[in-house]
């Protein structure tokens, strides 16, 4: 993830996901915790987008700071007194302290697609554990990519402003384990008019258990959980979103 892709796709976010249960996924994220042994304290989110997840998670007793690529993003996030967030960048960030769990969620360790960006995240994540401290996080899972492999997805949004309507189509890169999601956005004011085309690409690593195992034993974690994210389901074929729990060792 050498450059960052959601400068000009910021701007529509907190729309084209209006209809994504934060409320749910941050009762799924605490439910893991507690039952972990973390029912509060200090969380650091590696890529906190819009601080969504982060804010629920801060109104439900933990004290939560993101760490967030885009600028743009950081600029749509409000703090509170449990949620703060700053720019930086999740392979690189040395805040100086330890949490008690880290979190990384919706993908981002999806969207570092190299071996070195990879072990730099996970690195990271270590560094700011105290031994036992956890780091949970979710990506896409090979098995699902293999089997029922991307297809062309449309998906349409409207506010009192905005009407806005996202194609993604999916390049597969076999041999890289990666699928290149090519997006056209085209979002149109409602009062004026007037439309505005975006085409971004975002690329996407998939990962298999084994790939995740080499990388928690490189950073000095053991896995202690696996499940599909939001349900808690086994994960099969059919898992495109799996959620991992790793403890420091």
């Amino acid at each position: 993830m050498t450059t960052n892709v959601f400068n000009s796709y910021s701007q529509y976010y907190d729309l084209l996901y209006s209809d994504k249960d934060y409320k749910g996924e941050a009762q799924f994220i605490e439910d893991i915790l507690r039952r972990h042994g973390v029912d509060r304290g200090e969380l650091l989110e590696l890529g906190s987008g819009t601080g969504k997840h982060g804010k629920i998670l801060g109104h439900r007793g933990y004290r939560v700071h993101g760490i967030e690529l885009s600028p743009e993003m950081i600029a749509r996030a409000i703090p509170d007194e449990n949620f703060s967030c700053q720019q930086g960048d999740v392979r690189t960030i040395a805040m100086g302290r330890s949490y008690d769990a880290v979190l990384s969620l919706f993908h981002v360790v999806s969207y570092q697609t190299t071996n070195s960006d990879l072990l730099d995240l996970f690195g990271r994540a270590s560094e700011h554990l105290l031994s036992d401290g956890l780091f949970v996080f979710d990506f896409w899972y090979s098995p699902a990519v293999y089997v029922e492999r991307p297809s062309i997805r449309i998906k349409r949004m409207t506010d009192s402003n905005l009407e806005i309507t996202r194609i993604a189509e999916p390049t597969i890169r076999p041999n890289e384990n990666r699928v290149d999601v090519n997006y056209t956005i085209f979002a149109r004011q409602i009062k004026t008019g007037a439309v505005d085309i975006l085409k971004e690409t975002h690329a996407m690593r998939h990962f298999s258990l084994p790939e995740i195992d080499l990388l928690a034993q490189s950073s000095g974690f053991v896995r202690v959980e696996t499940c599909e994210f939001l349900t808690g389901n086994a994960v099969g074929e059919s898992t495109w979103g799996a959620c991992v729990v790793l403890k420091k060792r």
